[in-house]
């Protein structure tokens, strides 16, 4: 068995609406061998993973995939299913999963669910190495598999303090992702969106951050404001630390000048040569070193979020309980056992380390690892009480004094920190630290949250929806308006439209489409940016009030959806193109993948389709939300249908567009006062115009608002790059679009056959990728409507030999009656359209179906001036389009 591609869908996608990775592998020889007749498979399987006995497999009932091994089923689903319980195993509760051939015999796709992508991943490489294993009768190590498995889960998990967040948001509706594989997420969209890494979020300062990171200064900071602060002073050198010691007076205390997690902390110094052994040990993590007085008490952590304190925890360091028996070092070992604790921050508790500072604590007792207590007897094992270091916390949110509330907010706000842990050092909590002889020992920028999401003692605190509350706060949306728009043909015009009408209302409106990504009108990256990425770029801006996407379906078919759900889901059409591509053969194929736009939305959002496509019947059994029709004809059957059922709906009556809803009939505009349909001529952006309007009908924009949007949008190369762009030579004319299927060209074609020209000359070419048929149904089109015609190529091949599709349109062209004489093929588009313009007749009318726009503004505009500048066109009478 052998691997080609591992790849991963991170959001919706056409597999299924969670996460999935796809998996294409190589069955070899045995593709058609069922497991029960490769020598104890099965056998040897299901001991190695008993969990598979639960497994329903397609006869939707446990044990069902116990029954297909029986009966004999195939290698590929058997690997799916061990990818799923090697998860299942590692704690994730995963179920889905999908094993299909995608070229005869062998090379199967593996689609199956995740949680943890990396260790998901590797989850599959791992099954498909046993299965091969197994087929070849070699012995398997399942033990080392779990256990590297184990380590890779618990390097790419989230931290508990960002998973506890991430999962309070999933919860509550608010939209988070995780970026990259650290422990950053991004909260809300747009302009509510907002950045957390662990408990850190992107409010305070880089110096705020810095200050409570250097520790002296924090405690001037915090005397400064009259809260109280141990004494100490900085040390650079031994004897320096010494004097220190001192000079405070014993005990002591000394740590590192920047450290975290309370590494080389030492408590409680009571003589120099201990004072000397702490330094060399605080010296390992800081190039500077805080000596001050040690205060006497318990030591607490108190949570600050915003304006108030969100929960408090006494912790308290490492030890064991003596039973009479075990030693020392067996009691760790015992205590480590407990499933609540592990390494690092994967568990509530972390693993408590006989380390060198342990050893150094315990002969301080006078005790070693081998020292048996006796029953009852309580080691401590550490000075410090950090979680991190295999301490322990017990929940006192509801002991501490309001006076010790109000000192912590103060501590936090002085510093400059929205969320801080505040170390606190007193005999009580519940009575106010200037009493007891208390003081703030440090403010982290960046506190834990294990301890008062799992105490070790007392009740859980949802801390993590205090800092979601103090993020979006109760009324504020987390997230903005999505419009996503996808179709064969119009989907660009349509975005750009729905966008302009939205910017009308003074919104700050991100758009993608196929020419760039754009906020507030302005380009912030060129190029085709009609997938996830650029959707993710748009709704992580802050300017952003709503986002308009258009959605294309090869973004959708590699790497799915860059949002979760929209508020409105446009589907233009579906029409015969990318066939071939993708696996993608039939209009329904293309149907089941532009779908999943309108089966991402909202619950009370809506699914915009165009009643006149002959897909649409299959789209409204796949739609979410409410449904909204569009129709160029009152009279359509789904429209009077979805009407009659009480359904919203905007057709054409009459030459104006109408809006149906309810009882309520509304009249919106005129066709002839949409600029785009040039007075009506042009039928595709009367669809267009169709579904841009009730997009934002649907959304719920004014009317007067969408009559404004559609009047003020005009074809040109402002508002409308690229698409039925008209230049003015003087005596002949030339046009811009970007038609590329058979669709848009008849689209084109239709238009200019009504424009009062002498003679239509096509420089025409198609994408490579097409289908020798969908090639030649263009060559025909082009040979019956234009008398002239050049034939050029795109620059990107997409795997044609250089020529093979200019023949193809060549022959077609000739085959439906135009005259070899009439036909040149110039490989250069450029080129091609030079010559046209160059070879050009009074009254002729140049349609050019680019590949790329720029270039060819370029030349119109220069050759434009050319000729006014050589008076070529004087004394010549222009023509206006009219209807013919």
């Amino acid at each position: 068995m052998h691997i080609y591609s591992i790849k991963s869908y991170q959001g919706r996608n056409i597999y299924s609406h969670r996460p999935v990775i796809k998996m294409v592998i190589d069955i070899g020889t045995i593709y058609d061998t069922p497991t029960k007749d490769i020598q104890r498979f099965n056998e040897r399987l299901l001991s190695m993973f008993p969990g598979l006995h639960e497994h329903y497999c397609s006869l939707g009932r446990k044990g069902g995939l116990v029954e297909r091994l029986q009966e004999g089923t195939y290698i590929g689903h058997v690997t799916e299913h061990v990818i799923l319980e090697l998860q299942n195993i590692l704690g994730y509760e995963v179920c889905y999963g999908k094993t299909r051939v995608i070229k005869e015999p062998s090379i199967y796709s593996i689609i199956y669910e995740y949680k943890n992508e990396k260790c998901a991943i590797e989850c599959g490489k791992a099954a498909v190495s046993i299965a091969s294993d197994l087929i070849e009768n070699r012995d398997v190590q399942i033990k080392p598999i779990l256990e590297n498995l184990k380590a890779v889960s618990a390097r790419a998990e989230l931290g508990p303090s960002t998973k506890a967040i991430f999962e309070e948001a999933k919860k509550r509706g608010i939209p988070v992702s995780r970026m990259g594989n650290d422990s950053i997420l991004r909260l809300g969209q747009g302009k509510y969106s907002r950045l957390i890494e662990a408990s850190l979020t992107d409010y305070p300062s880089c110096i705020a951050v810095d200050i409570a990171g250097n520790k002296p200064l924090t405690k001037e900071i915090l005397s400064n404001n009259g809260i109280p602060v141990p004494y100490g002073d900085m040390a650079y050198t031994e004897e320096s630390a010494v004097m220190s010691a001192e000079s405070i007076g014993y005990p002591v205390v000394v740590k590192p000048y920047d450290g975290n997690q309370g590494k080389g902390v030492t408590l409680n110094i009571n003589n120099e040569q201990q004072v000397r052994s702490a330094f060399r040990e605080a010296a390992k993590f800081s190039t500077a070193v805080i000596v001050e007085r040690f205060i006497e008490g318990r030591d607490y952590r108190v949570l600050v979020i915003g304006d108030k304190v969100s929960a408090v925890s006494e912790r308290k360091p490492p030890f064991v309980i003596g039973d009479g028996i075990h030693a020392v070092r067996q009691l760790v070992d015992l205590e480590n056992r407990n499933t609540l604790r592990g390494e690092g921050h994967e568990r509530p508790l972390t693993r408590i380390k006989l380390d060198a500072i342990a050893q150094q604590v315990l002969e301080r007792q006078g005790l070693d690892v081998n020292y048996i207590p006796s029953a009852g007897e309580v080691v401590l094992l550490r000075d410090n009480s950090n979680l991190s270091t295999g301490g322990t916390a017990r929940d006192c949110t509801n002991e501490i004094h309001p006076y010790n509330i109000s000192l912590a907010v103060k501590a936090a706000k002085a510093i400059g920190l929205d969320i801080a842990g505040i170390d606190i050092t007193a005999e009580d909590i519940s009575v106010p630290i200037h009493h007891s002889n208390g003081a703030i020992i440090e403010v982290n920028a960046a506190p834990g949250l294990r301890m008062h999401l799992f105490p070790s003692e007392g009740e859980q605190n949802n801390v993590a929806g205090d800092i979601l509350d103090m993020l979006f706060p109760k009324g504020q949306p987390s997230s903005i308006p999505i419009i996503s728009i996808t179709g064969t043909n119009g989907k660009t015009t349509t975005t750009r439209l729905v966008s302009h009408t939205l910017s009308l209302t003074g919104k700050t409106v991100g758009m993608t489409n196929t020419s760039g990504v754009y906020v507030n009108n302005k380009c912030v990256m060129k190029g085709d940016n009609t997938g996830p990425v650029s959707a993710g770029i748009v709704l992580s801006d802050r300017r952003v009030e709503a986002a308009v996407l258009e959605t294309a379906r090869g973004g959708i078919v590699q790497k799915g959806l860059g949002y979760d759900l929209a508020d409105v889901g446009v589907v233009v059409n579906v029409s015969d193109d990318h066939l071939g591509i993708d696996g993608l053969n039939s209009l329904e194929d293309l149907a089941f993948v532009k779908a999943l736009v309108i089966e991402a939305v909202k619950p009370d959002g809506y699914s915009v389709l165009n009643a006149d496509d002959e897909m649409t019947k299959y789209l409204m059994n796949r739609a979410q939300g409410n449904i909204l029709l569009f129709s160029r004809k009152k009279k359509n059957e789904l429209i009077a249908k979805h009407a009659a059922a009480g359904g919203k709906a905007l057709y054409i009556e009459n030459g104006t567009m109408v809006i149906e809803d309810g009882e309520k009939c509304i009249p919106l505009i005129g066709i002839h006062e949409i600029p785009i349909t040039f007075g009506g001529m042009v039928d595709c952006n009367i669809e267009n115009s169709l579904a841009a309007a009730s997009a934002l009908y649907a959304l719920g924009m004014p009317i007067e608002r969408i009559r404004q949007g559609l009047a003020t949008f005009k074809p040109d190369l402002k508002t409308n790059p690229g698409r039925f762009n008209m230049f003015d030579m003087g005596n002949f004319k030339v046009m811009l679009d970007y038609s590329h299927n058979i669709a848009g060209y008849n689209a084109v074609i239709s238009f200019i056959r009504r424009m009062k020209a002498e003679r239509l000359v096509g420089v025409i070419g198609i994408p490579g990728d097409r289908l020798d048929r969908n090639i030649e149904q263009v060559g025909e089109a082009c040979g019956k409507a234009f008398s002239k015609i050049y034939i050029k190529e795109d620059r990107d091949l997409r795997g044609r030999k250089p020529g093979e599709v200019a023949e193809i349109l060549y022959q077609s062209a000739v085959k439906a009656g135009m005259k070899k004489e009439n036909v040149e093929i110039i490989h250069s588009e450029i080129k091609a359209l030079e010559t046209a313009i160059l070879d050009a007749q009074p009254g002729d009318l140049i349609a050019l179906f680019y590949e790329e726009f720029e270039p060819a503004v370029e030349l119109v505009s220069k050759l434009k001036e050319e000729l006014e500048k050589n008076s070529i066109t004087d004394g010549i009478e222009v023509n206006e389009p009219v209807i013919t």
